[in-house]
């Protein structure tokens, strides 16, 4: 979904951003790459560091979440121009759509129902029904088990290195949309596309 269907993660970044520092906590020693295609309830540990021990883990989380719901992403305006035509021209071509992404139920079905978008897609999978997200393949393998597929029946569109990891761990196809921003090794991917427009291209 994030950097694939919607132009989110600098949003994402900005917003953490934010939060930590209201926290007294320093991500400097982490790069923007980090926090790509993953899940903040996963991370703490790098985050925090030695003082991973000091703080109410339970509490940090919940704080964040509450921060990020008061801080909420105008998907409308990410929505990258040309989502809604790729996913009309693969749906049309008899593609079956799954969305698998590491965001959480709540940010998924807000973005689907802010642009309209849940009918494109048969199956639909958050991270956070996962006890590890992304690069753990368990989110694929699940949501290629609802379709009925096997991973050599499945292209996986993508842009975060875990994501990537996550895809070929599962045994399928995995391409990119290539990354010019946040510095993401996106080496595991089989091709690398300017965009979901030239995707489709090479489908339809």
């Amino acid at each position: 979904m994030d950097g694939v269907l919607v132009d989110t993660e600098q949003f994402y970044y900005d917003r953490r951003e934010e939060f930590m520092t209201s926290q007294g906590i320093s991500i400097s020693h982490l790069p923007p790459s980090f926090f790509i295609g993953g899940n903040m309830k996963n991370v703490w540990s790098k985050i925090l560091l030695d003082d991973y021990d000091k703080w109410d883990l339970d509490k940090l989380q919940a704080d964040y979440l509450a921060h990020k719901n008061n801080n909420p992403l105008p998907y409308k305006d990410l929505l990258f121009p040309d989502t809604r035509e790729v996913l009309e021209a693969l749906k049309a071509a008899g593609y079956r759509l799954a969305l698998a992404s590491s965001s959480t139920n709540h940010d998924i079905r807000t973005m689907l129902s802010d642009n309209d978008l849940f009918d494109y897609f048969e199956v639909i999978s958050s991270g956070e029904d996962f006890k590890e997200t992304k690069p753990n393949p368990e989110i694929y393998q699940v949501t290629m088990d609802k379709l009925g597929l096997k991973p050599s029946e499945v292209l996986i569109i993508e842009d975060s290195q875990k994501g990537i990891e996550a895809g070929v761990a599962a045994g399928a196809s995995v391409w990119a949309i290539k990354d010019e921003r946040f510095g993401m090794n996106q080496d595991k991917a089989t091709r690398l596309f300017a965009s979901l427009s030239d995707v489709k291209n090479q489908l339809v």
